[in-house]
C-alpha cells in the first residue's frame, strides 16, 4: 500500500475545526469528552475498527469520559492526509 505524503500539521488543522497542532512535533491533537466511560469506550471501539481498515492507528489516552488523541503518520514522520481522514472519522463518530 502506498502511504500518503507528509502535508504538515498546519495544513491538517486548517481542515479540521477543533484540532490543534502538537508542540515539538508534526502531529495533531484533540480531546473528546463523553457522558461516561461506556460512551467513551464505545467510541474508541468504533474508531479502532475504522483505523484498522485504514491501517492507521491513533495514539490515544483514555480516562473515564475523556479520550485524548494524537495523530501522526509515523512512517512519513509527520501529518498526512491519512491523519486528516482518520480525524474526520473520529469527529463523525463523536457527532462533532
Amino acid at each position: 500500500m502506498t502511504r500518503p505524503t507528509r502535508i504538515g500539521a498546519a495544513a491538517a488543522v486548517a481542515q479540521l475545526p477543533g484540532w490543534s497542532a502538537v508542540d515539538g512535533r508534526d502531529a495533531i491533537a484533540r480531546t473528546f469528552r463523553f457522558a461516561d466511560f461506556n460512551q467513551a469506550f464505545g467510541w474508541m471501539t468504533r474508531v479502532a475498527m475504522a483505523a484498522e481498515k485504514l491501517d492507521h492507528h491513533p495514539e490515544w489516552f483514555n480516562v473515564y469520559s475523556r479520550v485524548e488523541v494524537v495523530l501522526s503518520t509515523h512512517d512519513a514522520d509527520g501529518v498526512t492526509e491519512l491523519d486528516v481522514t482518520l480525524a474526520h472519522l473520529m469527529d463523525a463518530a463523536a457527532g462533532a
